[in-house]
């Protein structure tokens, strides 16, 4: 390892003692994906979560890119989109030191993103696989109860709604969720007319997942 990527590391691992837990953000990438789709789902998530399960968050997300050292910041960062997301070599290196050093990605897929999400995580991590998460997980289950697994937001391709994870060690770092748009449950009713009881369960499952990134 040289020593510029010696003093990242160290200046992520030393920034996390002081993270600021009350920020979360939606990431901003290259490819040509549409990083800005469910533009109110992480406002609503938010306004839910301290409303429901007393976090304290702030009411409005940042949008940071891949390359910014500023990511240690936010104890999650989500990305979600329907297309291509490409990672250059530095985006690579940062967003592997942020994972390590304490931060949580959550890949929403909105539909199409999985080839190309997959495609990137292997950059990130060449020795790690994404492993289904198993029902009995504590992400389905430390505030709302979700014994099936993930709940089924919106039809794709009529396939089971399904959450992979990276882990360091025990720890699951990164999320990934597809067949079932978590984000567009999240998003102002109008804007996909869901019935309230399917935008609940939205909201429920992201409330664990908030829950789960901040006590752990």
């Amino acid at each position: 390892m040289n020593n510029f990527c010696v003093v990242i590391n160290c200046l992520l691992i030393l920034s996390f003692t002081n993270i600021n837990a009350q920020k979360i953000a939606v990431l901003k990438y290259q490819g040509g994906g549409d990083w800005y789709s469910n533009p109110t789902a992480l406002t609503n998530l938010i306004s839910y979560c301290n409303s429901t399960i007393n976090t304290k968050i702030d009411k409005t997300y940042e949008v940071i890119e891949a390359d910014d050292l500023n990511l240690n910041e936010y104890p999650y960062v989500h990305i979600t989109g329907h297309g291509n997301i490409v990672f250059n070599d530095y985006e690579v290196m940062n967003l592997r030191r942020y994972l390590l050093s304490g931060g949580f990605i959550h890949v929403d897929d909105n539909y199409g993103l999985k080839p190309y999400i997959e495609r990137e995580l292997t950059k990130i991590f060449p020795e790690k696989n994404l492993i289904e998460l198993p029902n009995n997980h504590p992400i389905y289950n430390n505030v709302f109860s979700f014994p099936d697994g993930l709940p089924k937001i919106h039809e794709h391709d009529n396939k089971k709604p399904t959450a992979k994870g990276l882990f360091d060690s025990d720890r699951l770092i990164l999320l990934f969720t597809y067949e079932t748009d978590l984000g567009d449950g999240w998003e102002d009713q109008e804007v996909h007319n869901d019935p309230e009881y399917i935008r609940l369960k939205a909201l429920q499952m992201g409330a664990n997942i908030i829950k789960y990134v901040f006590n752990n």
